[in-house]
């Protein structure tokens, strides 16, 4: 089992408020974590209430690149749940670091590695502005897991398929415009920061899917 559930984005489920930012809670039949937090805690935590998570449920939160609007909960998660490990960019800033270190185990990442079984980080990708995707085994193939996707597609893509046939694409997209990347996936959930949905629905209807907070989606 693999289940991803939207906790934050700029759009909404009906009975959940969207807000500029992006977080996803994963869960597998072991274990869960949560990749990135939005930008306002209080209201990533109303709506972790609202779907019946307990902040207290998962013992790993990824950030996938040091911007207020994947970071910006990540006080009022802490506070709430003083036993996280953060796995972070090595490209996060000095003080920000010590500051997580304060309050949460810190592991910063470079390179692809483990972070549960089936579950990998694409280590840190881009130049301009660094960044980590998170890619999921489902067993029948890798789905990528987004915050803005700055890096790329190509890149992020690319380093996917490492890992095995990469089969679908969630999160952010940015402005991305290489749409022959997603010709072939299964799944195409584009949100937050994407910026060409219209386009990728035109072009793949049939794996298109608009995501926002209060999505959950099975993962096959």
């Amino acid at each position: 089992m693999l289940k991803l559930t939207i906790l934050y984005d700029n759009e909404a489920e009906p009975g959940f408020k969207g807000s500029w930012g992006f977080s996803a809670l994963l869960e597998t039949e072991k274990d869960s974590l949560l990749f990135d937090t939005g930008w306002d805690g209080g209201l990533l935590l109303k709506h972790m209430e609202k779907l019946g998570i307990s902040p207290l449920s998962f013992k790993k939160l990824v950030l996938s690149h040091q911007h207020w609007d994947h970071v910006g909960g990540l006080p009022d998660l802490l506070r709430v749940n003083p036993n996280l490990t953060v796995y972070l960019p090595e490209s996060f800033s000095k003080n920000m670091k010590v500051e997580i270190q304060k309050r949460a185990k810190l592991v910063e990442i470079s390179r692809p590695c483990k972070i549960l079984p089936g579950i990998y980080s694409s280590g840190e990708l881009g130049t301009k502005i660094k960044e980590q995707s998170l890619f999921l085994n489902s067993g029948k193939g890798i789905y990528v897991l987004t915050g803005c996707a700055h890096p790329g597609l190509s890149a992020i893509l690319d380093a996917a398929k490492n890992f095995g046939k990469v089969r679908g694409l969630i999160g952010g997209l940015h402005s991305s415009t290489e749409f022959e990347k997603l010709k072939g996936l299964k799944l195409v959930a584009a949100g937050h920061c994407s910026t060409h949905k219209a386009e990728i629905q035109k072009r793949f209807p049939s794996s298109f899917l608009n995501i926002g907070a209060g999505l959950q989606i099975e993962l096959e």
